[in-house]
């Protein structure tokens, strides 16, 4: 297993943990296993989720705007998931973003 799949896997659980009606950010999750600087490599992780029962969807940038929502398969499904959660979107902008955010290094 090469680093960035350990990484990826890392981030995978991390992501699994975020919960139902709440978001989190890539640089979040990068700052929490360490590697703050790797938010990128947090969202190629995202993109690379499907098939691994991760909720990717939950997933988003530091301004709580749905900048994966091309990886999903559908127009508009990240934010289908997202308001099925009650999580208010709107012009692909998260409402109440610091209501719902979720930081792993203070839930975890």
């Amino acid at each position: 297993m090469s680093n960035n799949q350990n990484f990826f896997e890392r981030v995978y659980e991390v992501a699994r943990l975020i919960p139902y009606g709440r978001v989190t950010s890539y640089g979040a999750i990068a700052k929490y296993l360490g590697a703050a600087r790797s938010a990128r490599m947090v969202g190629w992780a995202m993109n690379n989720s499907s098939g691994k029962e991760v909720p990717a969807h939950r997933v988003v940038n530091r301004k709580g705007i749905l900048t994966g929502k091309h990886h999903f398969e559908g127009t508009n499904l990240m934010q289908q998931l997202l308001e099925y959660e009650g999580v208010e979107v709107i012009e692909n902008q998260i409402q109440n973003f610091e209501k719902i955010y979720w930081d792993p290094a203070k839930e975890l």
